[in-house]
């Protein structure tokens, strides 16, 4: 006997060598074909070493031509300047030297296209190895997990796994690099579009194979580790109870080892399947110029925000778990988000303490494993009510069951409320321990968070039921106070303020302010109410959806009211009814405070931002707001010509008796009365009293902006009233007669002295009509020659006599009726 050959330590035997003796040497019985794998493995050496002969024979001869091609090029580029064709004197050599200079370009082109070939095969042969890889890890741990193994025990167990583990890192590895290379390609050669949908159809095969294989595996491992644990603790230290129960904390050694590389795989294939996803999605973009820098990092921080898929996998479990009770509690959804919040609340810590370093591990960037156990807990319960609670809610409602509308009603709402509630605390609970500095301390939603009111993105349906609920909701409270006449015109309140929407953003007037009845209190409070609920609802579209068929429509129902309340007053008769009056000015109060608050509320930012979606460049609340403005508008005008025709109705003697302005009575030593002597005329009197008394009204019950508009329209429309009734009729004025109407003009513009410190400048062409009928016969004599020489003259003339509102034409006849009086 020869002596014995010492067999090499396995520590000698290189990691690939092992893995293909694994590979074809998996049990005993396979030693019994050693002879015939021997043989096919001796004629695939030989098949490959005839490979590379003529692999080797082919690379010679393209290196020879790429040399010889070289060297002609290098000939060609050193001749061209000393061809140039202007410094050449023979004609046959300048010739040449022009054809050079046209035929470089297409060298150049050639060349170009030459590189490009090059990469091309490059990129290929690259990408062919490393799919190859991927391909074959897939494959063999097909072949592995469709093998039947007859040992049972457990060490061999735990070795398929690990060999298993093994392969999977493999293939992620392979993918990172085929990703890597996709990504150049994709960012400097966009066009390699077969290259690239080649090579992801064969990734895209593989994964389909590896995910499943690496999710099963994930889930034996931590089954084998004991999870999921029990849902609660009974034990009076809870604390110390639940890391006891928590086999997450019970790992060591070679399970936490091979727990973490399972995590990782897992990460790492969700990260890149999300930079794939990205990458096709922005080279499907041909309809825009690529941007290079779209590439960069792509997928790098946003590709988690839906989830982990470890830790989603570690929450399905207890998910199962949890919907057993929460079966048992349809009628009280409260039970439900408590369960959930405590079961998430007691898990918290252990998954932030254990799988925290493991993310950090695989260097996923601005990922908390904090975050991802919320949102997973979130999308558990977001999945239950989808399947189970929000059909059963709204196909309720769809019965139209007068009886049970209102309980359903009440039941829907309360779910609403339920959710916004829960996704608060939530938020608060995966921000917990996180403390922010400076301006980063305001910011609400600084980190990516998920809500269960997304239920409402992709169920449009539901969420316009939800809206009219609101609004029927709404107007079911406030329908009391409107069929309260008190509601509409109490103005004071003992409340200490208004609370119904921020109170930063109200920066102008109060309610009582603009004098609007209390009862708009009420209507803001429920309208915010339902744009704060609205403002909860992710997705940007479905916000403005909300609102507008909620808020808006509620807001749209109470200005029609309104605008009811308005037309019911007979303005004819109410310019003297104090009750009427005052339910006029109530509505005109209520439209111009709604208008304001409706304007700052179209001034905050996510009302201004959500405006700034909609089809049209309209705010939120435009159509409201010119609604308010037209019905102020339209009131306001109602009031000034009732009020002008009532005025008309009681001067009627005091403007068709012209004969008052020709009087020439005169003192008993001949001189005319000086107007200190005069009185207001005695049928002018009831006008003013009633004017006096009206406007009086106004100003205690009509707010201060509307106040201003309507005395100002007022005195302009007397003006014209006055102007054209008295000095532009054909009325003869007497020196007597001028004083007269002066007095009685004081006593016009008297009234209007509290609001302002000229009053007379708000009855201009009663001013300027004064100002003609004041001056002497001789100036107004040659003014009227003036007047009389065109039109330029005649404007001249009236501008140096600071007469700006009055025609020539009227200046004329206002002289004539005072020359005719003299």
């Amino acid at each position: 006997m020869g002596t014995p050959v010492d067999l090499p330590g396995s520590g000698s035997i290189p990691r690939w060598l092992l893995g293909f003796l694994q590979d074809h040497f998996r049990e005993p019985e396979d030693l019994s074909s050693i002879q015939s794998f021997t043989a096919r493995l001796k004629q695939q050496c030989d098949d490959h070493e005839v490979e590379l002969l003529n692999l080797n024979r082919r690379l010679s001869l393209s290196l020879s031509s790429w040399i010889s091609q070289s060297n002609e090029m290098g000939r060609i580029l050193s001749g061209i300047e000393s061809c140039h064709p202007c410094s050449l004197p023979d004609e046959s050599v300048r010739s040449h030297g022009k054809n050079l200079l046209v035929e470089l370009p297409l060298i150049a082109k050639e060349v170009g296209r030459i590189h490009s070939v090059r990469l091309y095969a490059e990129s290929v042969l690259r990408l062919e190895t490393l799919v190859g890889d991927l391909e074959d890890a897939t494959l063999s741990m097909m072949k592995q997990v469709s093998r039947k193994t007859k040992a049972s025990n457990q060490t061999i167990a735990q070795d398929e796994s690990g060999w298993r583990l093994a392969k999977q890192l493999v293939a992620v590895k392979a993918m990172k690099d085929i990703e890597e290379v996709l990504a150049g390609v994709a960012k400097n050669r966009p066009w390699w579009t077969n290259l690239l949908k080649a090579v992801d159809s064969r990734v895209d095969k593989a994964l389909a194979i590896l995910r499943p294989q690496c999710l099963t595996d994930y889930r034996i491992l931590i089954a084998s580790l004991g999870w999921p644990p029990a849902l609660s603790a009974t034990n009076v230290d809870k604390d110390n109870c639940m890391e006891m129960q928590n086999p997450l904390f019970l790992m060591q050694g070679e399970k936490k080892a091979r727990y973490s590389q399972s995590f990782l795989v897992l990460c790492s294939l969700q990260q890149l399947q999300a930079k794939r996803e990205a990458r096709s999605s922005l080279l499907q973009k041909n309809h825009r110029a690529c941007n290079p820098s779209d590439f960069n990092d792509v997928g790098e921080v946003s590709f988690f925000k839906y989830g982990l898929w470890p830790i989603d996998e570690l929450v399905n479990p207890i998910a199962l778990r949890m919907e057993y009770h929460f079966s048992k509690w349809l009628d009280q959804p409260k039970f439900i988000f408590a369960l959930v919040y405590k079961i998430t609340q007691n898990f918290l810590d252990g998954v932030e303490n254990i799988l925290q370093p493991f993310i950090d591990n695989a260097m996923i960037l601005g990922c908390s494993a904090k975050e991802a156990w919320v949102l997973a807990m979130m999308k558990v319960l977001l999945d239950y009510l989808e399947r189970q609670v929000f059909p059963a809610l709204t196909k309720n409602h769809c019965k139209r069951d007068v009886d049970a509308d209102s309980e359903v009603t009440s039941s829907l709402l309360h779910m609403v409320d339920l959710m916004i509630a829960f996704d608060r605390r939530m938020k608060i609970l995966s921000t917990s321990g996180i403390h922010f500095t400076g301006s980063f301390a305001s910011i609400d939603g600084f980190f990516p968070s998920f809500s269960i009111m997304s239920i409402f993105n992709d169920n449009s349906d539901w969420l316009q039921i939800w809206a009219e609920m609101e609004v029927k909701d709404a107007e079911g409270k406030l329908k009391p106070q409107l069929e309260d006449e008190t509601s509409w015109l109490k103005v004071s309140s003992n409340q200490a303020g208004d609370t119904y929407y921020k109170e930063e953003s109200f920066l102008f007037l109060s309610r009582e302010d603009y004098k609007a009845p209390l009862i708009i209190d009420s209507v803001f409070h429920f309208a915010w109410a339902m744009i704060e609920r609205g403002l909860s609802i992710p997705s940007m579209q479905r916000r403005n959806q909300f609102i507008g068929a909620s808020a808006n429509l509620f807001l749209s129902h109470f200005f029609t009211i309104l605008h009811e309340r308005s037309r019911d007053v007979e303005f004819m008769v109410v310019i003297t009814d104090d009750i009427e009056l005052l339910r006029l000015c109530s509505a005109i109060n209520t439209a111009c405070y709604c208008e304001h608050v409706l304007q700052e509320w179209g001034e905050d930012v996510n009302l201004l931002e959500m405006g700034a979606s909609g089809d049209d460049s309209k705010g939120m609340f435009e159509d409201g707001i010119m609604v308010l403005v037209n019905l102020q508008t339209d009131c306001l005008e109602e009031i000034l010509t009732s009020l002008l025709l009532h005025f008309d109705n009681l001067c009627w003697n005091y403007v068709q008796d012209s004969g008052q302005w020709e009087m020439k009575q005169v003192d008993s030593d001949g001189s005319i009365p000086d107007e200190d002597y005069l009185l207001i005329s005695p049928t002018f009197m009831e006008a003013l009293d009633m004017l006096r008394d009206r406007i009086q009204f106004f100003k205690q019950n009509l707010n201060p902006q509307n106040f201003l508009d309507l005395w100002r329209s007022i005195a302009g429309g007397l003006d014209h009233f006055i102007f054209t009734s008295i000095p532009m009729s054909n009325a003869s004025f007497s020196s007597l007669g001028i004083n007269q109407f002066r007095i009685d003009m004081k006593a016009l513009f008297l009234i209007f002295k509290p609001f302002c410190a000229r009053p007379e400048a708000f009855f201009p062409c009663i001013s300027n009509s004064l100002k003609l009928l004041e001056i002497n016969a001789k100036d107004a004599d040659q003014m009227l020659k003036l007047l009389s020489q065109g039109h330029t003259v005649s404007e001249d003339c009236l501008r140096f006599q600071g007469l700006f509102h009055v025609s020539p034409s009227q200046a004329k006849k206002v002289l004539r009726n005072r020359m005719r009086g003299d």
